[in-house]
């Protein structure tokens, strides 16, 4: 009946009716405009051959229970972006090079009450998933964001603290070697009375820079505090932290920050410390790490200390 026609054809859902070998029957318009084929193209032939972009074994596994137990079934975009690879229908305005659909299949049932055809709807959601991806994105940088020290581009202190925690609790269940470092700038305050505070956040991002430099991806680096830094070497004895933290002094030693025409020297002490089963908390471990900082810098600064956590 023409009306029937008008009807799947005025409808903005792609219908499309296939037999039990998946060639199509049935094809509308709103699949005709986005597939740019008619349907007397299409009726007949299998589906697999006109979109080899569909994984026969894939959809055939998707349509079995709707021949067979007479159950819909439903294909969300989430779960795979889209069935036919059309062309986003406002290619200007929208971010997105393809449509997303969402695809409902449900069975058809003949005279005789068995299921012989199934009926596929194809669904334009494009906005809908492009306003949940664009939130994902969002919640993603405020995420980072939160995590991140603005100067420096290390974690900052909080998130640092939690990875910590993190990994005390893990070196308490493995007693596996991990390490913790400590570091800050040698005379920061006179960096900042001589040349400025601008020529101190200046240093301290050159110093976040040789840290990002020196560690393994693994390895956490973040900034505790003013110009103090704080690591997490994970699988890194005391001796092999040791040799971190001279390469860090090192390069750092070997730096000149230039601000404003001026080169600026800079050193940094560095203490270091292993986990032991013998550490009574995390902060434990830390005050170990902070005090041979100090050692450092009683000592006569740029240099390293290593100190071993006192057995019970």
């Amino acid at each position: 009946m023409h009306w029937q026609t008008d009807l799947l054809n005025s409808i903005e859902v792609g219908i499309v009716v296939l037999d039990r070998d998946l060639r199509i029957e049935v094809w509308n318009q709103f699949m005709a405009n986005h597939a740019d084929k008619l349907p007397s193209e299409v009726t007949g032939q299998s589906l697999f051959s006109l979109f080899p972009e569909i994984e026969e074994k894939w959809l055939r596994s998707k349509a079995e229970p709707v021949f067979n137990l007479n159950t819909p079934v439903f294909i969300i975009w989430e779960q795979r972006p889209y069935l036919f690879k059309f062309a986003s229908s406002r290619p200007i305005t929208s971010d997105a090079s393809h449509m997303f659909q969402n695809v409902t299949m449900f069975p058809l049932s003949s005279p005789d009450g068995t299921i012989q055809r199934l009926c596929m709807l194809v669904y334009d959601v494009t906005d809908e998933a492009l306003r949940k991806l664009r939130i994902e994105r969002l919640n993603d940088e405020l995420k980072h964001m939160s995590r991140i020290d603005g100067l420096t581009g290390l974690f900052n202190r909080r998130y640092w603290q939690e990875q910590f925690d993190r990994v005390y609790k893990l070196a308490c269940r493995k007693h596996g070697p991990t390490s913790v470092m400590m570091l800050d700038i040698d005379h920061f305050k006179n960096v900042n009375d001589t040349y400025g505070h601008q020529a101190g956040d200046a240093v301290i991002r050159v110093l976040a820079r040789v840290i990002q430099k020196s560690i393994r991806e693994t390895d956490v680096a973040g900034r505790y505090g003013g110009e103090e830094f704080s690591i997490i070497l994970e699988d890194s004895t005391l001796d092999n932290a040791r040799k971190v933290g001279e390469r860090i002094r090192r390069l750092a030693e070997a730096m000149t920050v230039e601000h404003e025409g001026r080169q600026i020297p800079f050193t940094v002490s560095i203490g270091v410390s292993e986990y032991s089963a013998d550490i009574a908390s995390a902060m434990t471990w830390l005050d170990y790490a902070d005090k041979a900082l100090y050692l450092s810098k009683k000592n006569g600064r740029n240099q390293v200390t290593a100190l071993e956590i006192e057995t019970a």
